[in-house]
C-alpha cells in the first residue's frame, strides 16, 4: 500500500510560497523542482488549498499567495484540505473471523486508531505554518554555518 504524500506536499507548496514570494515566479513547475514531482501533480494540490480559502491564484499567473497570515494556518487546516478527513490509519477489512485474532483484531484497533488520530490531529491543530518556516529557516542556518566551517577547514 502507497502512503500518500498530498499533505507533506502540499505544506511544502504553502512553505514555498510564502519563503519564495517575489523572490521569483511561483509557478507550478518551480514548486515541483523543489517537490520533485509533476506540475500538474502541484496544480492538483494548489486547487484543494485554492478550494479550502489557504491560498489565492489566478489562472495563467504565477503568482500564488497565502489568504492568511503563516501564524493563522494550522497544519490541520492543511490536512482538512487535502486528505478529505481521511484516516491516519487503515485497518485491513478482511481478516478471519474465525480465528481469535483475525475475529478480534479489528475492533480492537479500531478503539486505539480512533485515539491516535484525535491525538495526531489536535497535536497538528497547534502547530502552524510559521512554526514549519520557523524550522526550515533554522535547518537552513545550521547547513549554511556547517558549509562556512567545512570551507575554513580547507
Amino acid at each position: 500500500m502507497r502512503i500518500s504524500t498530498r499533505f507533506s506536499d502540499s505544506i511544502h507548496i504553502l512553505a514555498f510560497i510564502e519563503t519564495y514570494k517575489g523572490k521569483l515566479p511561483l509557478s507550478s513547475e518551480h514548486i515541483a523542482e523543489s517537490i520533485e514531482t509533476s506540475p500538474v501533480v502541484v496544480r492538483r494540490l494548489m486547487g484543494k488549498l485554492r478550494s479550502a480559502g489557504l491560498i489565492k491564484t489566478v489562472h495563467g499567473s504565477a503568482d500564488p499567495k497565502l489568504m492568511h497570515e503563516p501564524k493563522d494556518i494550522s497544519l490541520y487546516d492543511v490536512f482538512l484540505a487535502v486528505e478529505d478527513e481521511q484516516h491516519l490509519f487503515a485497518i485491513d477489512p478482511k481478516t478471519n473471523p474465525d480465528c481469535i485474532v483475525g475475529g478480534n483484531i479489528q475492533a480492537t484497533l479500531s478503539e486505539f486508531y480512533k485515539q491516535a488520530e484525535t491525538a495526531a490531529k489536535a497535536k497538528l491543530a497547534t502547530i502552524s505554518l510559521q512554526d514549519v518556516l520557523n524550522s526550515i529557516l533554522i535547518k537552513q542556518s545550521e547547513k549554511d554555518h556547517q558549509k562556512l566551517i567545512n570551507s575554513n577547514l580547507k
